[in-house]
């Protein structure tokens, strides 16, 4: 197969930053994605609607002339949300869910939810309302290692959480383990699950091969390999509710290549093609299209693009860094050979 033609995919948990940050990456992500859902994990955080708004005006003009994109917001969940702001999210059409994160779970998740209990008018709003909840899904007691803190999210979080809201509609992000897989796999029609391509394609191994190499390392963090193999058994298999979200994350070199490096894999560029070869690896290239273009937009209950995109089997090496902004940016598995290309 030297081609493959697919509906144009969405991406369903992306970071898009802000300022010149925005202006250097919102590009990638538009250059092969129709819609984006957008990680409200700005500083100061987007918490509200009208936030939100404001936010999705900026990444509106940031798009390169001539470019069809459309940004899909959410609001960031804090321990003094409003039940009513659920209410004004539904008044728009902007603002598509909610997002939890853990306080001090990852980046810029310090002012994240500390106890559910705080939210639960909110959670109670949103499931009257059928607004999904996307969590990171991770807890974040230092006493729980941290190749387990997503299994440990599952039994002490995610399950209480979901038989005390059960028709809230939640979206288990960028999930990384055997586990994860199992419990989405086994739930009900209101629980769905991003997976990105870094995962599908690496093992926690990665980030070690010949040093230590901070552009593979991101949170949640790569695992091992038989948890690689369940989540690309999952996104190749036939299961409607595994889709594609890569959590492209971008941070400048000098941040990441440091002694306290930030989390993040910066995938937008070259996503589709990550994703492509992960699949291709599997045997299930037929299968690509249903996880990147049907599945995500079926559970968010969106209409599924019809403008279509190409990749064509091609050698190109990945750029070893690009602008951003006055620093420049590392993408994932920079220098590497990849086999298939967008394209343009």
């Amino acid at each position: 197969m030297d081609s493959i033609s697919l509906i144009r995919p969405d991406d369903w948990h992306l970071h898009l930053r802000d300022g010149e940050a925005l202006r250097a990456v919102v590009g990638a992500s538009a250059a092969q994605f129709a819609r984006a859902i957008v990680m409200p994990n700005l500083r100061p955080p987007v918490t509200t609607v009208e936030q939100a708004l404001a936010y999705r005006q900026r990444i509106v003009g940031a798009l390169p002339p001539g470019t069809d994109f459309e940004p899909l917001m959410t609001l960031y969940l804090t321990d003094r949300t409003p039940a009513d702001e659920i209410r004004r999210a539904c008044e728009t059409s902007g603002v598509v869910a909610v997002k939890l994160y853990p306080a001090g779970a990852t980046t810029h998740s310090e002012e994240g939810v500390t106890d559910l209990r705080h939210t639960w008018p909110v959670l109670e709003a949103m499931q009257r309302a059928g607004m999904p909840l996307l969590v990171h899904g991770e807890v974040t007691d230092p006493a729980v290692d941290v190749f387990d803190r997503e299994a440990v999210f599952i039994d002490t979080v995610l399950e209480p959480l979901r038989r005390d809201f059960p028709g809230l509609r939640v979206v288990f992000e960028h999930i990384t383990t055997r586990q994860a897989v199992q419990y989405v796999a086994q739930a009900g029609d209101t629980l769905g699950a991003t997976i990105t391509a870094h995962h599908l394609l690496y093992n926690r191994n990665a980030i070690f091969a010949g040093g230590l190499r901070p552009h593979w390392y991101c949170l949640p963090v790569l695992k091992r390999e038989e948890h690689r193999r369940a989540l690309l058994e999952a996104a190749t298999g036939d299961n409607p509710r595994f889709f594609l979200g890569t959590d492209s994350a971008p941070h400048a070199a000098r941040l990441k290549e440091h002694a306290a490096a930030c989390a993040g894999c910066y995938t937008a560029p070259h996503a589709i093609e990550l994703y492509a070869t992960a699949f291709e690896q599997a045997g299930a290239l037929d299968r690509l299209e249903a996880f990147a273009s049907f599945n995500g937009p079926d559970f968010y209950r969106l209409p599924r693009n019809r403008a279509r995109i190409a990749l064509r089997r091609e050698s190109w090496t990945i750029p070893e860094s690009l602008p951003f902004g006055a620093d420049r940016i590392v993408p994932l598995a920079a220098g590497e050979t990849i086999g298939w290309r967008l394209a343009r």
